[in-house]
């Protein structure tokens, strides 16, 4: 047997044991009394969540239509896999780890929700008091699915498939389910510190960007960048519509983070278009400014850029600022892409400087406009909160993550050889092409 066999084998192995244990142990799933919740609410989130679960394979086609053809399907397999791999960790303990009983603000504990026993209908009444607790935990299982995922943006085209299984696998357990607990779990450190995060500008962009960075300087650069080959998007139409089902997901992502069909939500929906609308004008812009054409692409990342700067946002500023926050956050992230463009760093799909950059300037920026004790106001507290998080995420997430790299290459090589690359990861990893041979 190959080494690829041996390592599916145990994979194998270990679904078909969780599978037996999951159908089989004892488990407690309590029931909600009838009447209980309002349907309003229950309509709303069960939407939510579907909108947020969109928005993996948008980013699919998102990233898909940037990368060379012959790397098209491993790109959109990278996003879709985490559909997969980070609802059987979820289910296993990854929820219990971001929201279990907190072991002093750090990490929840793995048995508190193991294998979703504990999980039912019935409300928590600290975590979710007005809906089923496993509607919550379904809502947040989508946010820890599209992470992993943003981050492949920055290796595209040179990694191997079962190192990014492993990689996905531990980031989420290590770096993701201990940054959500740290800012949603009530016990969370950063949630008692004052630290605002509406939606998941912190756990979701800032955590996936300095992932990104990390991956990208641990895998090394590829050998088209190496050559300086100007890569050109081969598939904008793909990108366009990646964008719009984002863009829509985004809605859920959001104003889904209120968790109630309530005023919050609607604040945070329209926060959140406005935003997104002011970032993609100001991209295509710069763009005119720099003496280019107006371009599609350029549209659709900036309109990216700007749903990601709102995230921590959405729930806590009003539309003036969303449109600012949108604009600042378009400015300086394609000043970002410029800078990085300059340099040998090899982020194929530009995750830092979109994703982190613009998750960057959104958590600062919730802390300049946010209603209540934001720099507008009057008081400093809550900026100076932010900005010390920032730094202390920042490290962990970037170092962690690096650490997380060299791991997995040390159990299964993580970069693909200079054959497979320039055959294209399509074959080399999975066997396919985008238009098969006829005949």
């Amino acid at each position: 047997m190959t080494r690829k066999q041996y390592i599916a084998t145990a994979c194998l192995a270990v679904l078909l044991a969780l599978a037996a244990v999951a159908a089989f142990l004892p488990q407690d799933h309590p029931e909600a009394r009838p009447g209980v919740f309002n349907p309003a609410d229950l309509a709303w989130m069960l939407s939510a969540s579907g909108l947020v679960l969109l928005m993996t394979p948008g980013l699919a086609f998102f990233y898909g239509g940037m990368v060379s053809k012959r790397n098209v399907i491993s790109t959109m397999l990278q996003s879709f896999i985490a559909l997969g791999v980070i609802s059987m960790l979820w289910y296993v303990v990854g929820f219990s780890l971001a929201f279990g009983d907190s072991i002093g603000g750090v990490v929840g504990n793995p048995l508190t929700f193991f294998l979703f026993n504990h999980v039912g209908t019935a409300p928590h009444p600290r975590l979710a008091p007005n809906l089923p607790l496993v509607l919550y935990a379904a809502f947040q299982l989508k946010f820890a699915i599209i992470t992993p995922a943003l981050i492949s943006g920055a290796f595209a085209e040179r990694i191997r498939f079962w190192g990014y299984l492993l990689f996905m696998c531990l980031f989420s357990l290590l770096i993701y389910c201990p940054l959500a607990h740290w800012t949603w779990h009530p016990d969370g450190f950063l949630l008692n510190w004052g630290v605002l995060d509406f939606a998941g500008g912190t756990v979701v962009h800032i955590s996936a960007g300095f992932a990104a960075l990390a991956g990208a300087l641990a895998l090394g650069r590829r050998h088209v960048h190496k050559k300086g080959h100007t890569h050109v998007p081969p598939n904008v139409p793909f990108i366009l519509m990646g964008t719009g089902l984002l863009w829509f997901g985004w809605f859920g992502f959001n104003a889904g983070s209120a968790l109630a069909a309530n005023p919050v939500a609607v604040q945070a929906f329209f926060t959140t278009h406005m935003a997104s609308a002011a970032a993609m004008l100001t991209w295509m812009m710069i763009e005119a400014v720099r003496g280019q054409r107006p371009s599609a692409a350029g549209a659709a990342i900036g309109a990216v850029v700007g749903l990601v700067a709102i995230t921590p946002a959405a729930g806590y500023v009003s539309y003036g600022p969303a449109l600012f926050i949108g604009v600042v956050a378009a400015a300086i992230s394609a000043g970002a892409v410029d800078l990085k463009n300059r340099t040998t760093l090899d982020d194929t799909l530009d995750v830092f400087p979109c994703h982190g950059v613009g998750g960057i300037v959104g958590m600062i920026l919730t802390a300049v406009f946010a209603k209540d004790g934001g720099l507008i106001t009057g008081s400093t507290t809550l900026l100076w909160h932010h900005l010390g998080a920032l730094a202390f995420i920042s490290v962990y997430t970037f170092g962690g993550s690096f650490l997380l790299y060299k791991l997995t290459n040390l159990l299964i090589p993580i970069r693909v050889n200079a054959r497979h690359e320039a055959d294209g990861l399509d074959v080399s990893q999975h066997g396919e092409t985008v238009l098969a041979l006829a005949g």
